[in-house]
């Protein structure tokens, strides 16, 4: 992506968050898709960074800290899903207009499975067809969804090595770049 349309998207993803923050219900100029890409594009950046320079580097590579799921009794660096959801919850508690998670068909955490036919089909698709995205449109009680999801790979060792050794994940084989899960973007729509 050229850097003038990075900006342009990255400047359309803070408009879109500013006013979904403000409790719109639809922004000007913006459809679904181009917002869920934006939004996704900065939250797979985040997360990436936070994985490698912090976790994978001081728990993994320079064995500094560790990071751990008890992170507050164990003094230890929060896990990248852990700070990915709390963002999502702090997102949420500012009244966004729309929501976002991640979840997997192999959970460590079973509160992270796909709950809805949207989220199980565009995990399955996700994860048969790499380097593709999933879109759809759902109803979820009397409201409508843009729904996006966007596979979540393995970035660093930390992810593998998290995973592959947790006495709760249904999956102990995962490699580097592997699809380990999904994003789930939910944006409301008007019917």
């Amino acid at each position: 992506m050229k850097f003038k349309n990075m900006i342009a998207v990255m400047g359309l993803a803070s408009s879109a968050l500013l006013l979904g923050a403000c409790g719109e219900t639809r922004t000007t100029g913006i459809e679904p898709k181009q917002m869920a890409d934006a939004l996704h594009m900065v939250m797979e950046s985040d997360r990436t960074v936070y994985t490698r320079m912090i976790v994978n580097r001081l728990a993994v590579e320079e064995k500094v800290i560790k990071a751990s799921e008890h992170w507050k009794d164990d003094k230890a660096l929060v896990l990248p899903a852990q700070m990915f959801r709390y963002g999502a919850e702090m997102v949420a508690e500012k009244g966004a207009n729309f929501s976002y998670s991640l979840l997997s068909l192999w959970p460590v955490n079973k509160q992270n499975s796909p709950k809805t036919e949207v989220e199980k089909t565009g995990l399955k698709y996700i994860a048969d067809n790499p380097g593709k995205n999933y879109y759809a449109e759902e109803t979820l009680g009397d409201s409508n969804y843009f729904t996006a999801i966007y596979p979540d790979t393995a970035v660093a060792k930390a992810c593998i090595s998290c995973h592959n050794d947790h006495k709760d994940s249904p999956r102990s084989d995962f490699k580097m770049g592997e699809i380990m899960g999904g994003v789930v973007i939910r944006i409301p729509v008007e019917s």
